[in-house]
């Protein structure tokens, strides 16, 4: 009875830093929105989109064998080590706003991160193939380990270990994504594409963009934190 009040309890628990988070990273990418909204509005200096800035990026730093493709979606920019190309979303490819210059030149700073061998991102992406696996997995034995927490305790356990390395994932995600954004704030300054009028700008779309990733690594972190106390709970 008592390690059922637990669970149940525990349930509460589960629920507030679900919601907790859940509305922190809803105000975040509210902000974010905004922000990106709002600089969208302002053009670069030399008119430039999305699309030229990473490719003027990319030569800059002598990179050749990274393409800049097009995909659907909003803010569904990202670069793929796998394949080497940077997709940007149609708000990014085609705009020569402020915003779509500092996502363009994030993602490039990626491409430049793989093509210098950066430590990061070589080991986010040897993590790949764990965390997809764990995802797809985790939650079901999670709920599995829980109902059975004191039949059957290392099922709990063997969950946990998987959304460990989902946690992991998320924190090492995080230099990265910091690591481009400064490339990218370097590089928009230097070229001029950013001027003193600008600058702060992108670089404020870019810090609520981090923002999002850093919220989900400590979601992530203190849901962990709550299934091991149910595991280490079971002995009380």
């Amino acid at each position: 009875m008592e390690h059922t009040t637990g669970l149940f309890m525990g349930g509460y628990g589960m629920w507030g830093i679900f919601i907790a988070f859940t509305l922190i990273s809803l105000l975040i990418q509210a902000q974010l929105k905004s922000r990106f909204e709002r600089y969208s509005k302002i053009p670069t200096s030399n008119g430039m989109t999305g699309k030229e800035v990473a490719e003027k990026m990319l030569r800059d730093n002598g990179i050749t064998t990274v393409k800049v493709m097009c995909v659907n979606g909003f803010l569904t920019d990202h670069y793929n080590p796998a394949t080497r190309i940077i997709n940007l979303s149609q708000d990014v490819y085609y705009s020569n706003s402020i915003a779509a210059a500092a996502v363009a030149a994030h993602e490039t700073g990626h491409a430049l991160q793989d093509a210098y061998g950066y430590v990061w991102l070589g080991l986010r992406s040897k993590m790949v193939p764990v965390v997809s696996f764990a995802s797809r997995y985790v939650q079901w034995i999670l709920l599995a380990g829980m109902l059975m927490v004191e039949s059957f305790p290392n099922l709990l356990l063997i969950g946990i270990i998987l959304f460990a390395t989902t946690t992991l994932f998320s924190f090492v995600t995080l230099p990265v994504e910091i690591n481009a954004s400064k490339r990218a704030l370097v590089w928009l300054g230097t070229t001029g594409i950013t001027d003193y009028g600008t600058h702060d700008k992108a670089q404020d779309a870019l810090k609520w963009a981090a923002y999002t990733y850093v919220v989900a690594a400590l979601s992530s972190l203190a849901t962990l934190l709550y299934y091991i106390s149910i595991f280490m709970g079971r002995r009380d």
